[in-house]
């Protein structure tokens, strides 16, 4: 995406900006360590790409005007699951001095009982025994992917058979004890990443459910809330008294586009990290709403990229490119910078932001009227979360 871009960003905030390359799926994340001290470390060979990029910043950065005692790691969606990761990751520890999570909270990620097993089933379904694992090397990588896709798909229904819910399932990190010794932020925070300042955050809709039915656009809440009772039940009224608290004057598609995938697990990550008493954490939720298309994006996933790298006219495709929105991308980019510089985020033209804690809750609201908000939606997603969610 045009978003992407660090030139903006570089220039406004006499910033280096540095993007990278690193193996995904079988590539990245295929746990054949169960086949010999050659393959220990495979199911976190993407993690280790990342790795060696900061180690590579680290010792060249000065080269090109930036500074190795102070980097800031952000990703969003993905990026955001390896940002998690990479605080709890020993090998990345001083490479990094702060952190940005954007709708990609991960808590856990794959645990080796499930990542070797899915090893295990690619080797079968390429017809492979242990002693011929070299011969995987050779293999043409379409070949591999398709049968490490099968792979996951069989040892999913596996898993979720023993109660595990995740869509990231497969395709992620494994803690195998070594390069990442536990779950990233289950049960606490990580230690080693205690004095590192982190912002979080997520947008209104993420995957916004009215985007991609269009019959969701124009729901009346009657409809709505007949959606909703399949979910919540005879606990659907509390559910809709909590989400008027929450957002009054709420239309009735926001009852289905409103996000419960990603914001419950970004306040989870927020409160373990407060609860560490180290480094401050920032909480915010992206609420703008793209006028491209009618609206029908509303405030989804991927939204806040080109506010946060100050793309908004170069990815007017998705923004509008309109006045409103270009002054948000002036707020929320001297947010990024300040906080990439200095730990704090407050900048010109936004409200005071102050630390998050699980008492206060303090949240910025990214708008064209931003604004702090205390755990606006705390009863809300206590009656959510008292139901099964396929988190990130």
């Amino acid at each position: 995406l045009p978003s992407y871009d660090g030139t903006n960003l570089a220039k406004k905030g006499d910033a280096v900006v540095v993007t990278l390359n690193h193996r995904l799926n079988v590539l990245g994340f295929l746990d054949l360590s169960a086949y010999g001290d050659k393959y220990a470390k495979s199911g976190n060979a993407g993690l280790l790409d990342l790795v060696a990029a900061l180690q590579w910043v680290n010792k060249n950065i000065e080269s090109f005007g930036g500074d190795a005692r102070n980097v800031t790691i952000f990703g969003q969606s993905g990026g955001g699951g390896k940002v998690s990761t990479l605080l709890a990751t020993p090998s990345a520890r001083g490479l990094f001095h702060k952190a940005i999570v954007q709708s990609g909270s991960m808590l856990r990620t794959m645990e080796q009982k499930y990542s070797r097993r899915i090893g295990s089933a690619v080797m079968e379904e390429l017809g492979l025994k242990a002693s011929q694992i070299d011969e995987l090397c050779k293999m043409p990588y379409d070949k591999v992917l398709a049968a490490g896709d099968k792979a996951i798909a069989k040892v999913r229904a596996e898993a979720e058979k023993e109660g595990v819910s995740s869509f990231i399932f497969g395709r992620a990190p494994t803690v195998d004890g070594d390069v990442l010794p536990v779950q990233p932020f289950d049960p606490q925070a990580p230690a080693q990443s205690k004095g590192i300042p982190v912002m979080i955050g997520t947008t209104l809709h993420e995957f916004t459910m009215s985007t991609y039915v269009p019959a969701f656009r124009t729901i009346t809440k009657e409809k709505a809330v007949e959606f909703l009772q399949k979910k919540y039940g005879e606990r659907t009224d509390e559910f809709l008294t909590a989400f008027e608290k929450a957002y009054p004057g709420y239309q009735p598609k926001d009852l289905v586009d409103v996000d419960f995938v990603f914001r419950p697990g970004a306040v989870e990550q927020a409160k373990l990290k407060a609860a560490q008493q180290g480094a401050p954490v920032y909480m915010y939720m992206f609420a703008w709403e793209s006028p491209v298309l009618d609206g029908m994006f509303r405030s989804t996933h991927c939204m806040d990229i080109p506010f946060a790298f100050n793309n908004v006219v170069r990815h007017a495709s998705m923004t509008g490119g309109g006045a409103e929105a270009q002054a948000l991308g002036e707020k929320m980019s001297s947010a990024w910078l300040n906080f990439a510089r200095t730990g704090n985020p407050n900048a010109e033209g936004l409200p005071e932001w102050e630390p998050y804690t699980a008492e206060k809750g303090a949240t910025m609201i990214f708008n064209n009227d931003c604004q702090v908000k205390y755990n606006h939606d705390k009863e809300l997603l206590e009656v959510v979360m008292a139901f099964p969610t396929r988190g990130f």
